[in-house]
């Protein structure tokens, strides 16, 4: 919005030319979300604890200490998250670019679905929220559109590959298969992101790291000079998602002013499904799929032990671990809370500069 409003006057005042740079912009979308989260935060807080008399329903099976300390804490907090992703996007990038409104879409839709769920949840005071299957199918449905106009917008030759880091010219034409993998990469991204989401902060800080990741991916597969020096694959347009990228990045790093240990506010399903999301939407519009599984490596090993987990219980009657997801088993081994968080975090890190690596290692 501003890129429209004031390139225009860039012949009159010179400085304004620096609003036609994606990398000042995306500086922008960062403090905008940042600072307007402390601006509507508290009062959103206020409404929802007004709203939620015992706040977010806890699981009977997890940790005794945290039916005490985290009872009557509210949910939901992933309303504050979109309003500052949106608006700060909406005011620093440009908004003729159709991959930022199909992101901007696939946020908001998978945020409903979440939002949805934690009505569910609160309503009948219940943590499995409305139905697998429904979830699942309002999920598989958004992320198909998602992945379909994604594939729309861009370039032939890449519209349907699938790309591989360290490998600059290894591409598969999946063909019409690849709506149903970036379907997938999507839908796993934003279940990942909601598994990991059970300790306070544990999901945002990750999230923020890989958010960090690809704002620079977005940035470097966007432009054509810098991807034919990388040798990475130039898709057009999708530069301008950094902007998007600089936005969550800026709306979790002030989400965690909140959300640190002891929460005052839990993002919810609304939060950590349009997170995940948008994560999973990115990897598919830069064709850097693989690479989220790198950078997001903490969704992963958590999504994982719950899969294992289930798998093992159903084919031998066996727990692998004393709690899935994972984070809740290192509780049960005596780990304090907020061991566990900056562990994560340390391992998310560590993902994140592997992911990093993969750009110049080709």
């Amino acid at each position: 919005m501003l890129f429209s409003l004031l390139s225009q006057f860039s012949d009159v005042w010179s400085f304004l030319d620096v609003f036609k740079y994606i990398t000042f912009r995306t500086g922008g979308a960062i403090l905008t979300a940042f600072l307007l989260t402390f601006l509507i935060a508290p009062p959103i807080i206020k409404w929802l604890k007004s709203k939620q008399t015992n706040g977010q329903p806890i699981r009977e099976l997890g940790e005794i200490s945290h039916k005490k300390e985290k009872s009557g804490t509210p949910t939901m907090g992933g309303l504050i998250m979109i309003i500052t992703i949106a608006a700060a996007t909406l005011l620093w990038a440009k908004m003729d670019n159709p991959f930022v409104w199909i992101l901007l879409g696939a946020t908001l839709l998978f945020g409903a679905i979440g939002f949805l769920d934690d009505c569910e949840k609160l309503i009948k005071n219940n943590p499995s929220g409305i139905s697998a299957k429904l979830k699942f199918s309002l999920q598989i449905i958004v992320a198909g559109i998602c992945a379909f106009l994604i594939a729309s917008y861009t370039k032939p030759d890449l519209s349907y590959a699938l790309t591989f880091p360290f490998f600059k010219s290894w591409v598969i034409d999946l063909g019409i298969f690849y709506i149903p993998f970036a379907v997938i990469v999507i839908v796993g991204a934003s279940n990942a992101v909601n598994l990991t989401d059970g300790l306070d902060g544990l999901a945002t800080g990750p999230v923020m790291i890989c958010s960090a990741v690809f704002l620079l991916i977005t940035y470097l597969v966007g432009n054509a000079v810098f991807a034919n020096y990388l040798q990475l694959h130039y898709v057009a347009g999708v530069g301008e998602l950094a902007v998007f990228c600089g936005a969550l990045v800026g709306a979790c790093l002030g989400f965690l002013w909140f959300n640190a240990p002891p929460a005052k506010i839990f993002m919810g399903d609304t939060g950590s499904l349009a997170l995940g999301g948008a994560l999973g939407a990115v990897a598919v519009a830069t064709k850097h799929e693989i690479v989220l599984a790198v950078a997001g490596g903490v969704f992963v090993i958590e999504a994982l032990s719950v899969i294992l987990q289930v798998a093992s219980f159903r084919i031998t009657g066996k727990r692998i671990f004393k709690m899935a997801p994972i984070h809740h088993h290192f509780e049960k081994k005596g780990w304090a809370e907020t061991t566990v968080v900056v562990r994560f975090w340390i391992l998310a890190i560590v993902c994140g500069l592997l992911a990093l690596a993969t750009l110049k290692l080709r």
